[in-house]
């Protein structure tokens, strides 16, 4: 674990400082923010969920805090981890980005900056499902990140080629959602990332299946 530390010291410490970011942003800008913001948008645009000011400003950026530290917690535990240290940083700036974003966003809609919030944030998530799929296939096996399924965990060959599987249909999936966004369709984007989900499961599953008959 001491080893693993040591290697990720420098990304752990960028992004422990910029996941609270949205802490800083939120006291320059407390005079003109309202009692209640909207935190949440039907992917309609249509807001349906509610904080107060405090909550958004304080709370938040310590939640994601807290989970940035609890992936990290995760990632450490895991000794083969050590042989995917380059990927284990990509998945350490998940959380500020998306703590970075949220925050940009719910603050310029309280204060009335007209947004497509739901294009916005299915467009970034479509990018990010992309850059996971980039790196999926680099993957060492673990217990930690991946297609963490009984037959990839057992077999090595399994684990990559589901790897290498998953990493392109999440890359397709990924940018199909960036591109369809602007249509804000709820079920298109239900149905993309089942496919994203079932494609690599099955095809382990057959893998393993085919494994066994050897």
């Amino acid at each position: 674990m001491k080893n693993i530390f040591r290697e990720l010291k420098g990304t752990l410490i960028i992004t422990s400082v910029l996941t609270p970011l949205p802490l800083f942003a939120g006291l320059l800008l407390w005079n003109v923010l309202p009692d209640v913001l909207v935190t949440h948008w039907g992917i309609d645009n249509q807001p349906n969920g509610y904080m107060s000011k405090a909550a958004v400003v304080f709370g938040l950026p310590f939640f994601m805090l807290a989970i940035q530290y609890l992936c990290t917690f995760l990632v450490f535990l895991e000794k083969k981890n050590r042989e995917n240290l380059k990927n284990i940083r990509m998945v350490l700036w998940i959380v500020p980005v998306i703590s970075i974003l949220c925050g940009a966003v719910t603050y310029a809609y309280a204060c009335g900056v007209m947004l497509n919030v739901g294009f916005i944030i299915t467009a970034a998530v479509g990018l990010i499902f992309a850059a996971v799929g980039f790196y999926l296939p680099k993957f060492k096996q673990n217990s930690t990140v991946g297609v963490r399924l009984p037959w990839t965990l057992n077999s090595e060959d399994n684990w990559e080629k589901t790897h290498r599987l998953a990493g392109g249909v999440w890359i397709a999936g990924g940018l199909l959602i960036t591109l369809t966004s602007p249509l804000s369709n709820v079920w298109i984007l239900m149905v993309i990332l089942l496919v994203m989900i079932m494609i690599p499961l099955l095809y382990s599953f057959w893998y393993s299946k085919q494994e066994n008959k050897i």
